[in-house]
């Protein structure tokens, strides 16, 4: 059941009328920004003990592996058992894992491995709270606010990723002897006792919520009822092109897992310059979402689709040449207003043109694609940065994003053509490509 509207909303919020859409945003923002905050600590912690490009790469690796390993069976508790218990418990398994990273951080450690192992944990419980995230949000409002509520969604998440970066550079350099006589609490610690605090608080909203999504998929378990997903977005070009075309052009110009070598070895800022280059894409893409949450498009989404991953593009190539903080922070906030675009639209034709039984599994299907983008894109930066160097790895990436963007428009004209992003443009186009699965 959708939570009842209590009263009119303006222009651009019409999804916060919902009580437990309002909750739920409260308890997302509270986690990304805590989680946000602990990625810097991570990556300087991580790079402080080896000074390695690679070992930054097996940080999104790890975090990577558990969406390849269990993408099937979260996209099918996503849509077999109440999706709001599974991202408690999700949650919960954070918590342990942050606690185990502070564990970590006091005991003074040298090696990076049990890092990497703690935070294959925290990969698995991310990999099954997306897809019940995910497919949640239709039950939270209604239909008619949905494309309102996927901007704010994302407007929320970004901004949780400005501020967390930055409050997380600041709690790392943070002088508190005077305050905190444990100095074990120093630097990543502190840190992580912040997203202890955030994910804590996020508990709380989640379990305050009423909505009750109950069982969406009422057939017995088999090999066809977990393929479900593959098969379904295998059979729909609009969502695999839209899919694949975020997984190859972030996989490629991704730059963002790079920033702690720009931060200390290019443009010489410290942490703090660090919590600023991580910050600036989201700030760009915060900024763009509160623009198309008051003045949204209605027609030709395909083709901005496809312009802004251009935009992407070019603006990695400026970031990888730049030898200016201002510069670089310039063409990260271009870089991350272009793709708030793309997340926009992907995520509105992921849920409108999608049965509502199959949206935890195809949910987990884009996750894949998701995570590939992201963590294994951080393992592939990190990678080309220890073959060729941080800048070039960079500028290729950039151009390889631009390459995506003209090739993928010709291979997928049913994507380059997509105009309005409502249900009933979306699910017949679906369907006359596609068959459902049974």
């Amino acid at each position: 059941m959708h939570s009842l509207p209590r009263k009119p909303t303006r222009r651009g919020m019409e999804a916060f009328a919902s009580r437990d859409f309002r909750r739920f945003q409260l308890a997302r923002v509270a986690a990304v920004l805590g989680y946000a905050a602990q990625s810097v600590a991570v990556a300087w912690q991580v790079y402080s003990i080896t000074h390695r490009a690679i070992d930054l790469g097996y940080t999104g690796l790890a975090q990577f592996l558990p969406g390849l390993l269990f993408l099937l069976p979260a996209g099918h508790v996503a849509d077999r058992f109440d999706r709001r218990q599974i991202i408690l418990v999700c949650y919960g398994l954070q918590v342990i894992c942050t606690a185990a990273l502070l564990g970590l951080a006091r005991a003074g450690l040298h090696s990076v491995y049990p890092i990497y192992l703690v935070l294959f944990f925290m990969g698995t419980a991310r990999t099954f709270s997306g897809p019940a995230n995910t497919a949640l949000i239709p039950h939270l409002v209604p239909e008619k606010h949905f494309v309102n509520a996927v901007t704010w969604g994302a407007t929320i998440f970004q901004f949780a990723t400005i501020i967390g970066p930055a409050l997380g550079g600041v709690l790392f350099t943070l002088p508190l002897v005077h305050f905190v006589p444990d100095t074990s609490l120093q630097g990543a610690g502190i840190v992580y006792v912040f997203n202890l605090g955030t994910l804590g608080w996020s508990l709380v909203l989640v379990g305050s919520m009423h909505t009750r999504s109950g069982r969406m998929e009422h057939r017995a378990l088999s090999l066809k009822v977990v393929l479900a997903g593959f098969q379904y977005m295998g059979r729909s070009p609009l969502l695999l092109g839209a899919a694949s075309l975020d997984l190859f052009a972030v996989l490629l110009g991704g730059a963002v897992a790079l920033t702690p070598i720009f931060a200390n070895e290019i443009l010489q800022t410290g942490p703090r310059g660090l919590g600023m280059l991580r910050a600036a894409p989201a700030a760009g893409s915060v900024v763009m979402s509160l623009l198309m949450a008051r003045y949204p498009f209605r027609r030709r989404a395909g083709l901005r689709l496809f312009i802004c991953v251009g935009i992407f593009g070019v603006a990695t190539v400026v970031f990888g040449f730049s030898h200016s903080l201002a510069l670089s922070l310039g063409a990260l906030f271009v870089a991350g207003a272009a793709d708030s675009i793309s997340v926009i639209i992907r995520g509105s034709l992921l849920q409108l043109a999608t049965p509502p039984e199959m949206r935890g599994r195809v949910s987990a299907v884009n996750s894949l694609f998701i995570g590939a983008s992201n963590e294994l894109g951080e393992f592939e930066s990190g990678l080309t940065a220890q073959w060729w160097g941080a800048v070039r790895a960079t500028v290729y990436g950039g151009i390889g994003a631009l390459v995506v963007s003209g090739l993928w428009a010709v291979l997928f004209p049913s994507l380059r053509n997509a105009d309005e992003l409502t249900a009933e443009a979306l699910r017949p186009k679906r369907s006359s490509g596609a068959e459902q699965p049974s």
